[in-house]
C-alpha cells in the first residue's frame, strides 16, 4: 500500500478554535478522520501529524524521503520563511516523490507576507483556498500522478 504523510506546521493543532473565519469550524481531529478515509478510498495509508516544532517537521521530511512516502505538507507559517523545510521539502521531490503543499485558506487573498512561499518552488504542486477540500485534492493529485483511479 502506497505511504502518505499528511504532514500540518504551527497552530493547525488548533483547528476549529483559531480564527473559524479563516479555517473553518472543522477540528484537527476532523482532518486526521477525513483524511485517513480519503486516503482509504485512494488506496493510500495515510498518517495524519501536527507540530509546531521546525525541526520535527523538517525530521519528518527526512522519514518520508527514507521511507519513500509521499507528502501532503501544510506548513502553515513556515511557509514563507522556513529555509529548513524548503530545503527537506525539496529532498522529498529529488528522491523521486510527490510532494503536495497545500493551504486551507487563499494566501493570496490574506496578508502581503504571507504572499511568499519557499516552499512552492521543490513542491510538485500547490493547492490552496479550499479548506479541508485542499487536502482531499491534494490526495487526489497524489494519485493522479502514480496512475491511480481518483
Amino acid at each position: 500500500m502506497t505511504r502518505v504523510l499528511l504532514l500540518n506546521g504551527p497552530n493547525l493543532g488548533r483547528l476549529g478554535v483559531r480564527e473559524p473565519d479563516v479555517y473553518g469550524s472543522a477540528s484537527y481531529a476532523d482532518l486526521v478522520a477525513a483524511g485517513s478515509a480519503w486516503g482509504s478510498d485512494l488506496g493510500f495509508d495515510v498518517e495524519v501529524r501536527q507540530t509546531d516544532s521546525e525541526a520535527e517537521l523538517v525530521g519528518w521530511l527526512h522519514e518520508a524521503v527514507d521511507s519513500s512516502s509521499h507528502v501532503v505538507l501544510n506548513p502553515a507559517a513556515f511557509t514563507h520563511y522556513s529555509y529548513a523545510v524548503r530545503d527537506a521539502a525539496a529532498q522529498v521531490t529529488k528522491a523521486g516523490l510527490v510532494l503536495v503543499e497545500v493551504h486551507l485558506s487563499n494566501p493570496y487573498a490574506r496578508e502581503e507576507f504571507r504572499h511568499t512561499s519557499v516552499i512552492g518552488a521543490v513542491a510538485t504542486g500547490t493547492i490552496a483556498g479550499f479548506g479541508f477540500d485542499s487536502y482531499r485534492l491534494a490526495l487526489g493529485a497524489i494519485a493522479g500522478r502514480l496512475g491511480q483511479d481518483q
